[in-house]
């Protein structure tokens, strides 16, 4: 069962990131990768505050909590696609534009997990 809710999971991430990239490059345009990047923000965000809610105070049974974690989220970030945008950004010569979205993506996830932690203590 528990196979079953992370192939759910990760096919409903993996749209909902599709639908996220194209909307925020629909709004900002593709000169840098801001779809991944609120992607990753976002996800990380929601993966601190589910660890909380999930793992911390067990809200949910296991096959939920994989649902949410491993399919749903594992499938929504995207640090493959990451990865695979900041080499084509070194290969397009834009290696300060490379590097600024390396240390945003780094700093600001590891920031937005944290806060996702702070607030699902909070609630």
């Amino acid at each position: 069962m528990e196979l079953v809710a992370v192939a759910g999971g990760g096919a409903i991430g993996a749209v909902l990131r599709h639908l996220t990239g194209l909307a925020v490059h629909g709004l900002l345009g593709r000169g840098f990768p801001w779809g991944t990047l609120a992607v990753n923000l976002s996800g990380s965000l929601a993966m601190g505050l589910a660890y909380v809610l999930l793992a911390e105070r067990g809200l949910l049974p296991g096959a939920w909590r994989s649902f949410i974690t491993v399919g749903l989220l594992g499938a929504f970030t995207t640090f493959s696609t990451f990865s695979l945008d900041t080499i084509a950004l070194v290969g397009a010569d834009a290696p300060a534009r490379a590097a600024a979205y390396v240390l945003a993506s780094v700093g600001l996830c590891l920031l937005a997990a944290w806060l996702g932690i702070l607030l699902g203590r909070t609630l």
